[in-house]
């Protein structure tokens, strides 16, 4: 296991309102703004997240003494993460008829930058979907010794992700903003199949290491 495996869980962590809520800031009337305070608030609850769960799997792994011991420990920690990525998969499945956008996204066109920090910090925090696939990183990182900085570029690769949107409508404009609906729409009604198949990738490398 290593950090090129979990970077493409990145993709599941913003795949579903918090992409689409992205897409909304960068339509609102004050999107630059908003859309940057989103990208905090989104950042700070990703690292405590990850930091947290690195902590606690660590220090499962560090318990273990010996060679024996801690191969033991490893495999422990594969199995929770096996457990948590088919739970994750079950989880994304029973929602991906849910196509329409809930109702307080329509009031994120008229979005303050406070509000949009606060719904950053909020989507990833109480999401069981993230809140899972931040445990299955850090744990697969910290299972297998890696060093907690090996968080960052997952983090870094997530807010890119996250600013797509952003991005888009500063270096495209108007053209950028014509496309954001569309692409919205098509994100709401596919992203649950990118993220099951992103998932599905992990859950072999999981395995594939479990049978080592």
């Amino acid at each position: 296991m290593n950090l090129l495996s979990v970077l493409p869980l990145a993709l599941v962590m913003i795949a579903g309102p918090q992409i689409i809520s992205a897409i909304f800031l960068a339509s609102s009337r004050d999107a630059k703004r908003s859309s940057l305070a989103f990208l905090v608030g989104a950042g700070l609850a990703v690292l405590v997240a990850l930091t947290v769960w690195y902590v606690v799997f660590h220090t499962v792994r560090a318990a273990g003494n010996g060679q024996h011991k801690n191969d033991g420990e490893r495999h422990l920690i594969d199995w929770v993460v096996l457990l948590v990525l088919l739970a994750l998969m079950a989880m994304i499945f029973s929602r991906r008829k849910r196509t329409q956008p809930p109702k307080w996204m329509s009031r994120l066109q008229e979005a303050k930058p406070r509000f949009a920090l606060g719904l950053g910090v909020l989507l990833f925090l109480a999401m069981p979907s993230d809140e899972a696939t931040m445990l299955a990183v850090a744990a697969s990182l910290a299972g297998h010794g890696k060093p907690w900085w090996h968080l960052l570029p997952f983090l870094c690769l997530t807010l890119l992700l996250l600013a797509l949107p952003l991005l888009a409508l500063l270096a495209f404009g108007q053209r950028a903003a014509a496309a954001l609906p569309k692409i919205r729409n098509w994100a709401n009604d596919h992203s649950w199949w990118v993220s099951e198949a992103v998932i599905l990738i992990f859950v072999a490398i999981v395995v594939s290491d479990l049978l080592k």
